[in-house]
């Protein structure tokens, strides 16, 4: 049971904090469910590609938003895996030219899932 409540709570996470915050370009939405000091590591368009969440974020505010753009944009929940107190969840975000596959990590800190590290390729050309 704890499980499930732990799948939706995550779920709402990404949903309404993880997209829509990547979606509008909202970074105090989308930085509000990382932990602070998060790395974010992985490859875009087979670049090797390695930021903090401050850089990160400040990147998302700084860039036209998709929601901005008109271009598509979707986000879709692959697989939460929760054990106790951590989860992983896999995504697939499209945008712009993109397709990224994101490994999201979490943690329930004082009872919030937060994103502790983030994992992102380019799958684009797979």
């Amino acid at each position: 049971m704890e499980n499930q409540e732990a799948v939706k709570a995550i779920t709402n996470a990404i949903e309404n904090y993880y997209f829509k915050g990547i979606y509008e370009g909202d970074e105090m939405l989308l930085g509000s469910i990382f932990q602070p000091g998060t790395f974010l590591f992985g490859d875009v368009k087979n670049q090797p590609y390695f930021k903090t969440v401050d850089l990160y974020l400040d990147g998302v505010k700084n860039r036209q938003s998709p929601k901005d753009s008109g271009k598509p944009f979707k986000g879709e929940i692959i697989e939460i895996r929760v054990v106790n107190s951590i989860a992983v969840a896999e995504l697939n975000v499209k945008m712009y030219d993109f397709n990224y596959r994101d490994f999201l990590s979490f943690h329930k800190i004082n009872g919030q899932w937060l994103i502790v590290n983030k994992m992102l390729t380019d799958v684009s050309n797979n």
